[in-house]
């Protein structure tokens, strides 16, 4: 009746935000046999998730509308429960896509205490909570004759002693009454073995569309659509500087946590070290508190900070040896290790419990394949290697082994952040990276005193000597590569689309270039001009264009005067000239490269320079490419750090891309 269908609708929480859930199948999650194998895939695929076997995604309701009897896996905070009641909430929409029909019933396992469980007079007791006249009756009659669809949430939620006896009456019931529909749920880490007629899948990390998806149901208001909300959250977090935010975003429950951190504030904090710090607590502490689990009992002497500098230890670790995966004897005996010289730690704890305890709990440390573990999440390993780094005093070690590497970027930009008021140690401490790099090219020290020399100005400032170091590279390498063009396309050969690609991107990503457009944030008119000049020359072989597009720029530049080298002012006039002399499309390649070699030397010699300054070795451009790096992630790590003293920022500022802390660092015996 309508009145039944009514209450039939009481009996699940509908789901507004639910984001479509994809399932992968066993042989997806255990293709890999071997942490090796695992590690492997992780480089291929080039990206941050952990997850591999996306390509085997399947639609989670196509699945659940296939079979009859189901087994949700997944770890915390995936989406289990959600997916179960959107599976019901479908059965009761008559516009549903699936389950038309059948009667969904929701039980929450982890309520099944008693060793006498009688799962009839528990969906009875469910309809007759809803108001249902002759619930018992009706609960019989609706098994025989095939007509329930039986969600059993939470199956690793059942009290330990009661785990097995729960078990066996869900199979032998699912026996019984099989013309029905069965959807269990439980954490992968606490599933030991398959029920004999449920097909287990799992449920995948949210890929890209998912996020976006998820995303645009929560900032849905009027005010959001009017404020464009959601694309503004999307364009922030496909940002390059937040891949590490994205990454935490693949799990639905810390989605839900950044989108109620972008809710409240608009952005996403720089202090990134806190916003995971967070997370972590939320996977830590908070997830299990708001779900009322039963804790281990082994957490009864093993407290959250201890279990912490567990995880960053092993953290630490794993990342020292640049391996993200580890088998279970290894990860066991690094747990009993850290148990055995911990003074607080309880004696009865052992370190395959401790490890179950934490992958069932937690999910923090995940079961990839048999017997192999990462954790959940790289950003959530990144954040706790850091807290032992810092934890331990680590940071100038830490700095001189891995500065140059770009794993480790991460890293340090929490470490700013974990420093707080300290920060400067870690900014001291890449600066003298920089000094290696001197040490290896004369040429480059020529470059920066150059640059220091020509930026110096009423503008002078880090911005006007990262500008100068871009413009010592800019022209060579462009002019580079549209000799290799004009050369190969004279060959007859044609040029492979593929080697442009890889050409354009080496050049674009100059790391000079990086530096500037990351430094030129400046209000200042004059220094806006700088960012102009930086699109001006690209690597094209249409040179002529791109002198159009670097004259008002070059103009801007002479008049505010960023720059001061002597022959400069007359440098816009040359570079009409040149302009007007280019040749042809078809010209001979001779005609155009001694065309170039004009350009190339206009331009040397309006900005003080010689070929021979700018034309540089595999190694010394290696050095330049170095020097920029570190000074680059300085000034990211300024941005990331909670608090920042304006003196020794300034100070440390002043001395940036200048030779002013080499001579100092020389003079104290630094070499």
């Amino acid at each position: 009746s309508e009145a039944n269908s009514t209450k039939e609708r009481t009996a699940l929480v509908c789901i507004p935000l639910y984001t479509a859930v994809k399932l992968l199948d066993d042989e997806s999650m255990r293709y890999f046999r071997t942490e090796q194998d695992l590690e492997e895939a992780y480089r291929q695929a080039a990206c941050r998730s952990f997850q591999l076997g996306g390509d085997k995604r399947r639609d989670g309701l196509a699945i659940a509308q296939q079979k009859p009897f189901l087994m949700v896996l997944g770890g915390p905070g995936i989406g289990k429960s959600t997916f179960l009641r959107k599976l019901g909430s479908e059965a009761l929409n008559p516009q549903g896509q699936i389950y038309r029909g059948y009667i969904p019933v929701l039980i929450e396992l982890k309520e099944l205490k008693d060793p006498e469980i009688d799962l009839t007079q528990i969906i009875a007791k469910e309809f007759e909570t809803c108001g249902f006249p002759g619930a018992e009756a009706f609960t019989t009659k609706a098994l025989e004759q095939g007509k329930l669809l039986v969600l059993l949430d939470g199956l690793d939620e059942v009290p330990k002693q009661n785990f097995i006896n729960v078990a066996e009456c869900i199979e032998d019931f699912a026996d019984r009454y099989d013309g029905n529909r069965f959807v269990a749920s439980c954490r992968i880490a606490a599933y030991s073995s398959s029920f004999r007629r449920f097909t287990d899948v799992t449920i995948a990390e949210f890929d890209n569309e998912q996020i976006e998806q998820f995303i645009r149901n929560w900032f849905d208001s009027e005010l959001d659509q009017r404020e464009k909300t959601a694309e503004k959250y999307w364009q922030l977090l496909c940002q390059p500087e937040h891949q590490a935010t994205k990454e935490l975003a693949q799990t639905p429950l810390l989605l839900t946590f950044l989108c109620l951190i972008y809710d409240r504030e608009q952005t996403l904090p720089q202090t990134r070290s806190t916003l995971y710090g967070d997370a972590l607590n939320i996977l830590l502490k908070e997830w299990a508190a708001q779900k009322r689990l039963e804790r281990d009992p082994i957490y009864e002497g093993f407290h959250p900070d201890l279990e912490k500098e567990l995880l960053a230890q092993i953290a630490y670790d794993s990342f020292q040896q640049d391996r993200l995966f580890f088998s279970k004897e290894e990860v066991t005996e690094r747990i009993a290790a850290f148990l055995a010289d911990t003074l607080e730690a309880p004696s009865h704890l052992d370190g395959a419990a401790v490890l179950k305890a934490i992958e069932v709990q937690q999910g923090i440390l995940v079961e990839r394949a048999t017997n192999t573990y990462s954790f959940s999440h790289l950003t959530i390993q990144e954040y706790l290697a850091t807290q032992y780094i810092v934890g331990n005093g680590l940071v100038e070690a830490t700095v001189q082994s891995h500065a140059l590497e770009n794993r480790w970027r991460e890293v340090f930009l929490l470490m700013a952040g974990l420093l707080r008021g300290q920060v400067q140690t870690l900014w001291l401490a890449l600066e003298q990276a920089t000094f290696c790099q001197f040490k290896a090219s004369q040429k480059l020290k020529d470059l920066v005193q150059w640059a220091d020399v020509i930026a110096n100005t009423p503008y002078q400032s880090l911005e006007t000597r990262a500008a100068a170091l871009y413009t010592a590279r800019a022209l060579p390498l462009t002019l580079s590569f549209a000799r290799a063009l004009s050369f190969e396309l004279d060959a007859g050969c044609g040029l492979d689309s593929n080697v442009v690609l890889v050409r354009s991107s080496s050049l674009s990503f100059d790391p000079a270039i990086v530096l500037a457009i990351v430094l030129v944030r400046s209000s200042d008119p004059a220094l806006a001009h700088i960012s102009n000049l930086f699109l001006a020359f690209r690597p094209t072989r249409d040179i002529a264009r791109a002198i159009a597009h670097a004259l008002h720029p070059t103009r801007d530049l002479i008049e505010a005067q960023v720059f001061s080298a002597e022959n400069l002012s007359e440098f816009p006039e040359t570079l009409v000239q040149l302009q007007a002399t280019c040749p042809d499309e078809d010209a001979y390649p001779q005609d155009w490269d001694q065309w170039a070699n004009e350009l190339e030397a206009a331009w040397l010699d309006a900005f003080d320079l010689t070929k021979e300054a700018v034309t540089l070795s595999a190694g010394e451009a290696e050095a330049l490419a170095s020097y920029l790096y570190i000074t680059e992630l300085i000034v990211r790590c300024k941005e990331s750090a909670v608090r920042v003293s304006k003196k020794e920022w300034q100070a440390l500022e002043s001395r940036l891309l200048t030779l002013k802390g080499y001579e100092a660092w020389k003079e104290d015996g630094g070499e």
